[in-house]
């Protein structure tokens, strides 16, 4: 009789501890991993192109993996030193134009 109830509060406590992680909600990675996935077996990829796309689009937030996006720091630092190059800045003016440009807000 103990050894029944024993396995039945076992089993039970197995069973509460998996539908608890089954209502789990996924991380952002865990979402981008799954969608993902779901792309890869849409168009049919097996092997190295598989795994290419997969690594792909885990690399890049957006669900397209061709397209890199870049983060607003990056993208600032990209339009202060093309800026930078239109002015023909070297040295030391380049130091401060690009040191001020990144500082701006906005």
């Amino acid at each position: 009789m103990k050894i029944t109830l024993l396995v039945t509060l076992l089993f039970g406590l197995v069973f509460l501890t998996t539908v608890g992680a089954a209502e789990k909600t996924q991380t952002p990675q865990q979402q981008r991993m799954t969608t993902c996935n779901q792309q890869a077996t849409a168009k049919t990829l097996k092997g190295d192109a598989r795994k290419t796309y997969m690594s792909d689009c885990l690399k890049n937030s957006s669900s397209t993996p061709q397209e890199k996006s870049l983060t607003p720091q990056q993208q600032k630092m990209k339009d202060c030193n093309a800026t930078a190059s239109q002015k023909a800045l070297k040295g030391d003016d380049r130091n401060k134009f690009m040191s001020s440009c990144l500082k701006k807000t906005g």
